[in-house]
């Protein structure tokens, strides 16, 4: 991956997880990832795709244990290289929104690059296995995404059943959501305040 543009290299390394990875804002979706649970690869490389961003991550996890420390420390690295990418947010949109069909599933994610980390999301996902992945951490790796990388973020289910597909369209809709906020837009920071 070429470093060019806005881009973060981040770590993190605990006695329960370490992970790697270079992000880069103004790329083309490409990926490369692995967690050591396949159906997270899935959804991040989705994300990666639909935000337009460049992705390389390696994390390795104690997945003899659960899932649960590995998906958080992923979302709490790819939020600080998210915030650490966008430097002092100049010029860029600072709000996303979708609305993500995927069949009969709709989802909407609405955001705010903010500086104020929070997760609000209505998704209502029953607790069961994806492979090796299971569903209720999606709300656990949005948390800490939304919190280290400084945004407000609202997610909602209005329509599924199909676990699989909700979660889907969950991480494409970020992934538009955050292609629409990180985009440039003009010059100055976007706040009356003047500063995010």
């Amino acid at each position: 991956m070429e470093n060019s543009g806005r881009t973060s290299v981040q770590s993190r390394c605990t006695q329960e997880t370490r992970v790697e990875l270079t992000l880069c804002l103004d790329g083309c979706g490409r990926s490369r990832i692995s967690t050591g649970i396949g159906f997270l690869d899935h959804m991040l490389q989705l994300l990666t795709y639909h935000a337009a961003f460049d992705l390389e991550l390696a994390a390795a996890g104690d997945l003899h244990v659960d899932g649960h420390h590995t998906v958080e420390d992923v979302g709490i690295t790819l939020g600080r290289a998210l915030a650490a990418a966008l430097g002092d947010k100049k010029g860029i949109a600072r709000y996303g929104q979708c609305f993500l069909p995927m069949d009969e599933a709709l989802v909407l994610v609405a955001l705010d690059i903010s500086g104020r980390g929070l997760l609000v999301e209505d998704l209502q996902l029953p607790p069961v296995m994806l492979g090796n992945f299971a569903a209720e951490l999606v709300p656990e790796f949005l948390r800490a995404l939304a919190h280290n990388a400084g945004i407000t973020l609202h997610v909602r289910r209005l329509a599924g059943t199909n676990t699989h597909h909700v979660i889907e369209a969950v991480f494409k809709g970020l992934g538009r959501a955050l292609r629409q906020a990180v985009a440039r837009s003009g010059e100055g920071i976007p706040s009356t305040k003047g500063v995010l």
